[in-house]
């Protein structure tokens, strides 16, 4: 499945939404400058390797422990990468950032970046690969607008073996399957003991920090005359 649009018009311009799709896209740039040893210290240096955390003061100094806490979620690894973080953020962010206040949905979407995370380290403290992406925090924005804009609906393109088709199929269950998609392969990711690949459970920890917000977070979104294709 993949989204083309959500059916919530946004009752203001998503300015912060779009600053860090910007960054996160100028900082992507900045890395293709880059020669592969130099990326390589540049993804050591600023993406989060959970096994540098537990290092003594004298090897990794405390400010280099929690800056890639923050940092890593303005890298990617790769086009792909980058363009689908990005484009999930399109898609959901608008919407996010609309109902919590431009400088709100900044602050919570690097503390779903963070939790998402500290989910990664707990899972894998022993791991030395560097955790990147902005998957974690934009799943959190995800995990909001799960809770937060249930009457919307999501335009799909749906692939079914040969056939492809656009359906109108509402968040919660577009957002509640891919959910669904994302724990099993975390499930199987830890039952294998392999810490590679996809940080399967950042993306959990950032989309369950995104439920807990817009639980707590008492504001709702009124739909009328906002709902257009």
């Amino acid at each position: 499945m993949f989204p083309l649009k959500d059916s919530i018009k946004s009752n203001s311009f998503p300015i912060l939404n779009t600053i860090i799709i910007v960054f996160n896209c100028l900082v992507f740039f900045y890395e293709v400058s880059l020669n592969r040893y130099q990326l390589s210290l540049f993804f050591i240096e600023y993406g989060l390797v959970p096994v540098k955390l537990f290092l003594p003061a004298d090897v990794v100094s405390f400010g280099d422990k929690i800056l890639p806490f923050f940092t890593s979620m303005f890298i990617h690894g790769g086009w792909m990468h980058l363009i689908g973080n990005m484009y999930f953020l399109y898609i959901f962010g608008d919407n996010v950032e609309d109902l919590m206040g431009h400088y709100k949905y900044l602050v919570m979407y690097i503390v779903f970046g963070v939790v998402a995370a500290i989910t990664q380290v707990l899972l894998y403290p022993n791991s030395n690969i560097p955790t990147i992406g902005a998957s974690g925090a934009v799943s959190g924005v995800m995990g909001y607008y799960f809770i937060k804009f249930p009457y919307s609906r999501v335009k799909t393109l749906v692939f079914i073996i040969i056939f492809v088709t656009i359906m109108e199929i509402p968040a919660v269950i577009f957002l509640g399957l891919w959910f669904l998609m994302q724990f099993l392969n975390g499930s199987s990711q830890l039952m294998y003991s392999t810490a590679g690949g996809v940080a399967w459970w950042a993306h959990i920890g950032g989309f369950v920090a995104g439920i807990a917000y817009a639980i707590y977070d008492k504001k709702v979104y009124v739909y009328k005359r906002n709902v257009q294709w």
